[in-house]
C-alpha cells in the first residue's frame, strides 16, 4: 500500500457556483509549435499547483514555505477546485488538441482527468470520513514532519518550530470538517473513533505534554537541537531558546487541537454505529460508492461486475493454492492447510523487538536479492534509496497493512518500506518476500521513484500525483513479475505469494459485499478467513480499512488484471519480437495514469514496434 499524505480535502459546494468558472479565460500567445507551448504552460501550471501546498514542496526536496503547513480549510480546498477548473477552461480554449505530439494529448487528457477527479471529490465531500484509523490529518501531519522536514541549520529549526504550532492550526481546521460531515449524517463507526482518539492522546502524551517519557514529536525535536549542536551550527544558548520554542509550539498550540479533536470524538462517538454499515448507508450512499469505484479502478465497471470479477479470482487462486499444499505433500484439505500456516510457530518471528528487527532484516535481504535482477527486465532503473522502517510507535496498530513512502527526487530522502511490528503473530513469515517485493523493487519504489526521476514530461505528471489503479495494480503485478524473475524459491513463499494475490481478490467480493449488498463486518471477516490464511487480527483490520475507504481496496486486483491484459495483448501482437524490458518501461515511462490511457499507450507502442 502506497500512502502520500494529501493536502487537498476538498469542501462540499457545488462546483457551478464557483466565480471562476464565469470568469474571462486567459490568451496565450504561442509563437513556436502548440506542443511545446503546452509544455511550458504546464510546467508553469505545476508551480502554481506548488503554491497551494508547502508541504508537498517539502516532499519535492523544496525549502520553499518551509514554516508553513497547507491550508486545510474549506476556503482552502474549494480555492483549489476552483483553479482546475479554470485552468482546464484556460487549456481548451489556447491549445489545438489535434495540433499535438501523442505524449502531449496524453498530458492534455491526464490534466482534464485531474481537473475531473477534483470535481468529483467535491461533489461527494459530505460522505467522507475525515478522520479514521487508516489516517489523517492527526497522524499524517506530525509523521509528514518526522519524515520530510530536513533541519540543515537554524532557520530549518525555526521553520520547524513554526510548522509543529501551524499543525493546531490544521487540525482545528481538519476537526470543522468532520464536524460538519457529521451533522450531514457521516460518521465511521466507533471502532475508527477509537483509532483516533488512541492515536491523538499518545501523540500528545510524555515530555513535554507531562511528566512521562519523551513523546515522538519531543525526541524528534531534541535530535535535530541535537545535530545542530554538534555540527557547530548553534551555541548551546541557542538552542535552549529554541527548545523553549519548541515547548511552547507543542504546549501551547498544537496539544490543545488535539485536545478538542480528543474531546469531540469523545462525546460523539456514541452518535456513531457500533456495528460498521457501508456506504449505501450514507445520504446518496449509491452513487457516492459508484463513483468512489469509478475513481479507484478508473475503469466504468459496476459494483456487481467488480463483485463477479472478484468470486472468479478466489476460485482460479484457490486451485493454485491447493496444488503447492499437494506438492509440499500436506495430508489435510486447504481449509487444515491455511490454518497450519497461519499458525504454526515456524512461520513467525519472535513476539519481540528481536523478532522485529529479523522481519525488517529479512525483507531487506530479499529487496538486495531481486535488486541485481532488475536490468534483465527493466531499462530504466530507479536512482533513489530504499529503506525498510517500522512505523512510528505513535501510529504503529496491530495488524495494520504494510505501506511505502516516496522519497525526493534528487534522492535526498529515500523511499521508505514500512512495517506495522507491534503484533509479530500479525506479520507471518509466509508473505514477507511477496509484500517486500510490493512495497519495494520492483512495486511501489520502483514505479514511484521512476516517475519522479522522468525527464522530459510535464512535472504535474512526474511528481506530486497517484492513481490507486495504476500504482496498486502495478505493486500487485510486481508480485507475481518477481517469480518470473527467479523468486519465491521456498513454496512456502510462493504460497505467500498466492496468499497476497488471494488477499486482493478477496477485497474486490468483500468491498462491494459491504457497500453495495450490506454485509456486515462479521461477514465480511468470515468470507475472508474461508478462503485465506492471513491472521485474524490482520483480517479484521483489513475489514475495518475497508469501511472506512470504500472502494480503495479494488483498485489493486483490477489494475493488475489490466496490466496483465496489456502485456499479453502485446506479446501475442509481437510475438518472438516481444521486449519485456520495453514494455515494462513503456508502462512506467508515462507517471501513473487511468487505465485507458495506459492502454492507449501500450497500443501505440506495439504499433512502434510493429513499424520498425
Amino acid at each position: 500500500m502506497k500512502t502520500k499524505f494529501a493536502a487537498i480535502l476538498l469542501a462540499s459546494v457545488a462546483l457551478t457556483g464557483c466565480d471562476m468558472m464565469g470568469a474571462p479565460v486567459a490568451t496565450i500567445e504561442c509563437e513556436t509549435t502548440q506542443t511545446e507551448c503546452i509544455n511550458i504552460w504546464f510546467d508553469d501550471k505545476f508551480e502554481e499547483l506548488l503554491a497551494f501546498s508547502p508541504m508537498m514542496q517539502t516532499s519535492l526536496g523544496m525549502k520553499t514555505a518551509y514554516d508553513q503547513i497547507d491550508d486545510f480549510s474549506v476556503e482552502g480546498q474549494m480555492e483549489q477546485v476552483q483553479w482546475w477548473a479554470g485552468t482546464t477552461a484556460e487549456m481548451e480554449a489556447n491549445f489545438d488538441y489535434d495540433e499535438l505530439s501523442d505524449d502531449a494529448k496524453l498530458s492534455y487528457d491526464m490534466w482534464k482527468f485531474r481537473a475531473d477527479e477534483a470535481s468529483r471529490a467535491a461533489e461527494y465531500i459530505d460522505q467522507g470520513y475525515v478522520l479514521h484509523q487508516m489516517g489523517g490529518a492527526h497522524t499524517g501531519l506530525p509523521t509528514f514532519l518526522m519524515n520530510e522536514h530536513r533541519v540543515d541549520d537554524e532557520s530549518d529549526m525555526t521553520a520547524w518550530i513554526a510548522r509543529l504550532g501551524g499543525i493546531g492550526t490544521a487540525m482545528d481546521q481538519v476537526l470543522v470538517r468532520a464536524q460538519a460531515n457529521a451533522e450531514a449524517g457521516t460518521r465511521p463507526p466507533q471502532f475508527a473513533y477509537d483509532a483516533v482518539i488512541a492515536e491523538s492522546t499518545k501523540l500528545t502524551s510524555g515530555a513535554p505534554f507531562d511528566d512521562g517519557a519523551n513523546s515522538a514529536l519531543w525526541n524528534a525535536t531534541e535530535e535535530r537541537l541535537s545535530s545542530l549542536l554538534e555540527s557547530g551550527t548553534i551555541t548551546e544558548e541557542r538552542a535552549g531558546e529554541l527548545r523553549e520554542e519548541a515547548r511552547v509550539a507543542l504546549t501551547d498550540q498544537l496539544a490543545p487541537a488535539y485536545g478538542r479533536v480528543i474531546e469531540w470524538y469523545t462525546t460523539d462517538r456514541e452518535n456513531a454505529d457500533a456495528e460498521a454499515r457501508g456506504a449505501s448507508a450514507l445520504n446518496d450512499g449509491e452513487a457516492y460508492y459508484n463513483a468512489q469505484l469509478r475513481s479507484m479502478t478508473t475503469t466504468e465497471l459496476s459494483a456487481e461486475d467488480i463483485h463477479q470479477i472478484g468470486l472468479d479470482e478466489v476460485a482460479r487462486i484457490r486451485a493454485e493454492m491447493e496444488s503447492i499444499k499437494d506438492r509440499v505433500e500436506f495430508e489435510g484439505d486447504l481449509q487444515e492447510f491455511f490454518t497450519f500456516t497461519r499458525d504454526d510457530d515456524q512461520f513467525y518471528f519472535s513476539s519481540d523487538d528481536a523478532g522485529a528487527q529479523d522481519y525488517i532484516e529479512r525483507a531487506e535481504l530479499h529487496l538486495n536479492w531481486i535488486e541485481s535482477e532488475l536490468p534483465n527486465y527493466f531499462g530504466t532503473l530507479p536512482q533513489a534509496p530504499l529503506v525498510v522502517r517500522r512505523v512510528e510507535p505513535f501510529r504503529e496498530q496491530d495488524g495494520a497493512a504494510q505501506h511505502y513512502r516516496t522519497g525526493t527526487p534528487d534522492g535526498s530522502r529515500p523511499g521508505i518500506y514500512y512495517a506495522h511490528l507491534s503484533d509479530m503473530r500479525a506479520m507471518s513469515i509466509v508473505p514477507l518476500e511477496a509484500i517486500a517485493y510490493h512495497e519495494g523493487n520492483p512495486g511501489h519504489h520502483m514505479q514511484l521513484s521512476i516517475a519522479q526521476e522522468l525527464t522530459g514530461i510535464p512535472k504535474f505528471r512526474s511528481q506530486g500525483y497517484y492513481l490507486s489503479a495504476f500504482g496498486e495494480g502495478w505493486a500487485l503485478y510486481s508480485e507475481t513479475l518477481a517469480k518470473e524473475m527467479g523468486g519465491y524459491e521456498d513454496p512456502y513463499s510462493d504460497f505467500g505469494r498466492l496468499t497476497t494475490e488471494m488477499w486482493r481478490a478477496i477485497r474486490l467480493v468483500v468491498d462491494t459485499g459491504i457497500h453495495s449488498k450490506g454485509w456486515g463486518e462479521q461477514e465480511a471477516i468470515d468470507y475472508f478467513l474461508e478462503n485465506s490464511p492471513i491472521p485474524e487480527t490482520t483480517v479484521r483490520s483489513e475489514v475495518r480499512r475497508y469501511f472506512v475507504m470504500p472502494g480503495q481496496a479494488t483498485s489493486y486486483k483490477m489494475g493488475m488484471l489490466r496490466i496483465q491484459e496489456l502485456r499479453a495483448k502485446a506479446e501475442e501482437a509481437l510475438g518472438d519480437d516481444f521486449d519485456i524490458r520495453g514494455f515494462h518501461d513503456t508502462v512506467l515511462g508515462t507517471g501513473g495514469v487511468p487505465l485507458s490511457i495506459l492502454e492507449t499507450r501500450i497500443d501505440t507502442w506495439i504499433a512502434n514496434q510493429q513499424a520498425s
